[in-house]
């Protein structure tokens, strides 16, 4: 077996890896931008990027994708292909393990129509498997730039409603919002500001980050997007898209109205993923008590739907016995990958 394991979960907007060596330690965790709508590009880049920080000794690595979501591609299977054969170039390996949710792995130059629907947006059951091989019982809770997933754990199992994206929607288990980019008009029609209730503008003027921004919860190192408007990372131009939002400049209130706003808007998107989680613990016997297990970037609000649950909270990232190399991103900030190479390692795919 190689010296190192390296997880890649292949996002829409995001690349991002995990080092592990043999007995399964995560060594560092690694993000690059990855507007993969704009072209395969941009996906050959970051891999390119990433691959000169990693060891130069033999690598295996393995993969799982939401990637193939975007309308660079005609539907999922053609995105599934064309991202694995991408990835057999920029790897210069004909094989290595892509993640096929409940199939388990499969080789890459053995991929069949039959995989598809399997590989395509799987990343979410390699975290919550990695998490239920941990802990008995919870409701794994990832919430990332873009989406989050709520799953819940019962005997050291994933009990999930769906599998596919249109079923995990359905089912709640799947929410289509997250703190980078998400646009603010996807989470709020109307919101209470300045003594009034406002309507908010259905345009693309701002996004989360802004939001977040403006409440200082934003590591900028998570914010690898562009803006709304192209315009700088500051608490001033945030304030300023957010403006624009309810039809006014950046000069007609002060910042920190602005800032009261944005938290008015922060209330609503908890509120939403809070009643998605509660959804989930509505399947749970009432004498159980039982945890949120917090990954991704946001789950610092994952730990605040806890506390006001009354729940208890497990940090993905303490589920790890020593933690990686410090680098701008953690373990929890990569969780699919991470999982998707520690599943790798247990399963002796190489």
């Amino acid at each position: 077996m190689a010296n190192h394991m390296i997880g890649w979960d292949i996002g829409g907007a995001h690349l991002k890896a995990a080092c592990l060596n043999k007995e399964g330690k995560v060594l560092a965790v690694y993000q690059e931008s990855c507007p993969l709508w704009q072209g395969l590009d941009t996906l050959e880049k970051a891999l390119i990027a990433i691959l000169a920080r990693l060891p130069t000794q033999e690598l295996n690595h393995a993969i799982t994708m939401t990637g193939e979501l975007v309308d660079l591609f005609a539907d999922r299977a053609q995105g599934v292909h064309e991202i694995i054969t991408l990835m057999q170039e920029v790897l210069a390996q004909p094989s290595f393990a892509v993640y096929a949710g409940l199939l388990g792995f499969v080789a890459a130059n053995a991929i069949e129509s039959k995989h598809i629907d399997a590989i395509a947006s799987a990343n979410w059951l390699a975290s919550a498997s990695y998490v239920a091989q941990q802990l008995e019982q919870g409701l794994f809770v990832d919430m990332g730039s873009t989406t989050t997933d709520i799953l819940l754990l019962t005997n050291h199992q994933v009990d999930a409603i769906g599998y596919t994206d249109f079923q995990r929607l359905a089912s709640s288990e799947l929410v289509y919002t997250g703190l980078v980019r998400t646009a603010v008009m996807a989470v709020v029609q109307s919101v209470s500001f300045s003594g009034t209730e406002v309507g908010v503008m259905s345009e693309y003027f701002a996004t989360m980050a802004d939001v977040y921004r403006l409440t200082h919860e934003l590591n900028e190192f998570h914010d690898q997007n562009e803006t709304a408007d192209g315009d700088a990372k500051t608490e001033q131009a945030s304030a300023k898209r957010l403006a624009r939002m309810i039809g006014c400049d950046l000069q007609d209130f002060t910042l920190q109205e602005w800032q009261e706003l944005a938290y008015a808007i922060r209330e609503q998107q908890l509120a939403r993923i809070q009643a998605a989680c509660q959804k989930q613990l509505q399947r749970v016997p009432d004498n159980m008590q039982t945890p949120l297990i917090g990954a991704g970037i946001g789950r610092f609000l994952v730990q605040e739907i806890a506390q006001r649950l009354g729940l208890g909270y497990i940090d993905f990232e303490d589920l790890f016995a020593t933690p990686c190399e410090p680098t701008e991103m953690s373990i929890a900030d990569c969780a699919p990958a991470v999982a998707v190479a520690y599943l790798a390692i247990e399963a002796k795919f190489c």
